[in-house]
């Protein structure tokens, strides 16, 4: 099968395109390189000793996009591109919305134009009510928190009603939990620009001595050790997710939403103890207050991937830790 893979050299993006490639399908990438690196191609193209075209255009670029569309013919999109910082899209709502839902727009416009019938949405459990009863479930209500929520959210929207009006479309939407980790071989990997929004890179960097230590937001809440608790699945994982949803799609038609977590909730300090731990090295930290907005636990019920998909995350934390270490310290 040939792929389009928007984002794919960001970090899902980029182990998406390894073990897609594994699997035996043919695929095209196209990244703005707005969020991430070229290497992250190079990575890829190494590690499988598959050669693939890249294209570097904004899917935004309609003029530019529609050439990718005439001088391939895809079966399939895999939607990764877009905006994903919670705390920047809360200071920069506007580029958020403009970016994310005319990124989908635009590939929406060209699956219907060249006849594409498949698409694979990179979502996010952000799109779920803060106030949710766990594990979230993939009917449970839904309502995000800040606008990359949002607008994840109205892309699905979005998707739900092409796939309504084009019977013969199948969309995925695969609502991601907490990825982390790297692949095994220390080539590709999370190295966010800037300051991480997330917690696993900030621990590895804190580690490598980028940062003088990790700042807890809160040890006061209702979990077993009073640190936040979150859904972590292994990048990897996540990635061979997505083959799985490709191969759903090519067999089924409608939309279908499926939750792509491991179901276990982990603390903040069980990461920070697990990491030290596994990999022999000291991660300092201090408590913060709370951050607004932040819940006590968020973690998926990944039933319904297991059943329906044939998806189950099968690394552990110690893996994630372990790997996450590799990529950022450079063994290999």
């Amino acid at each position: 099968m040939k792929i389009l893979i928007t984002g794919g050299a960001g970090y899902i993006g980029s182990h998406t395109c390894v073990e897609l490639l594994d699997a035996g399908h043919d695929i095209v990438v196209v990244d703005s390189l707005a969020n991430s690196s070229v290497d992250a191609i190079t990575g890829v193209k190494k590690i499988t000793g598959k050669d693939f075209q890249f294209y570097k255009v904004d899917l935004r670029d309609e003029m530019e996009l529609e050439k990718i569309f005439t001088a391939h013919n895809f079966d399939c999109i895999i939607h990764f591109a877009g905006l994903k910082a919670v705390g920047e899209s809360i200071a920069m709502p506007v580029a958020y919305y403009k970016n994310n839902l005319n990124c989908t727009l635009n590939i929406c416009t060209m699956m219907k134009k060249y006849s594409i019938k498949q698409l694979i949405f990179s979502s996010s459990a952000t799109v779920y009510r803060s106030d949710n009863i766990m594990p979230l479930v993939e009917n449970a209500p839904l309502g995000a928190g800040n606008p990359y929520g949002w607008s994840k959210f109205m892309c699905e929207q979005i998707l739900r009603d092409v796939a309504v009006s084009e019977k013969d479309f199948s969309v995925v939407l695969l609502r991601y939990f907490n990825p982390v980790g790297a692949h095994k071989s220390g080539i590709i990997g999370e190295r966010p620009n800037g300051v991480p929004n997330n917690l696993m890179p900030f621990i590895s960097q804190t580690a490598h001595g980028i940062y003088s230590e990790v700042k807890i937001f809160g040890n006061d809440y209702e979990t077993s050790d009073g640190t936040g608790v979150r859904d972590y699945i292994h990048v990897v994982d996540l990635a061979k997710g997505h083959v799985k949803a490709v191969d759903y799609a090519a067999k089924n038609t409608g939309c279908e939403v499926f939750n792509l977590g491991t179901g276990k909730g982990i603390s903040v300090l069980e990461m920070i103890n697990t990491f030290e731990n596994i990999n022999n090295i000291k991660v300092p930290y201090s408590i913060a207050p709370r951050r607004a907005g932040d819940n006590a636990t968020c973690y998926a019920n990944p039933e319904k991937a297991e059943k329906i998909l044939s998806f189950k995350a099968n690394k552990t934390l110690d893996d994630m830790c372990k790997d996450t270490w590799r990529y950022q310290s450079g063994a290999k």
